[in-house]
């Protein structure tokens, strides 16, 4: 855990208004990718422009209280995963094989307890009551 004093959750009226904002221009995207779409215009224009809406509306969204939350989680997602010790080629392939030896063991053997319980109760238990 972070040693660092925790910040205050509220959100404030002027990132309320910058997060609107970014809902806004958001929605002008996909309003102009849909229009572009209607007139016949070519892909890649409408690429374009649902994908400058997009980093316009996350810029906007990155400057507010949530956004620098976003960002500073992402920032110490990253510390920590230089800190993860990744297995070798090797023992993936090792591992791997066991995972599947264990899966093909137990999918046996759940079909041979499969087959005694059918055999049992339709071909046993049914034909008593007859």
């Amino acid at each position: 855990m972070n040693t660092k004093a925790e910040q205050s959750k509220g959100t404030s009226g002027a990132d309320i208004g910058k997060l609107v904002l970014a809902v806004l221009v958001l929605a002008a995207g996909i309003v102009g990718y849909t229009y572009l779409g209607n007139i016949g215009a070519a892909s890649p224009l409408r690429l374009i422009t649902i994908l400058a809406a997009l980093v316009v509306a996350l810029a906007i969204a990155a400057f507010t209280a949530p956004g620098r939350r976003a960002r500073h989680f992402l920032a110490e997602s990253q510390f920590e995963m230089r800190k993860v010790v990744w297995p070798t080629r090797d023992e993936t392939i090792k591992t791997t094989g066991i995972i599947i030896l264990v899966v093909i063991v137990l999918s046996l053997l759940l079909g041979l307890i499969d087959l005694i319980l059918k055999s049992v109760v339709l071909d046993w238990l049914l034909k008593l009551g007859s």
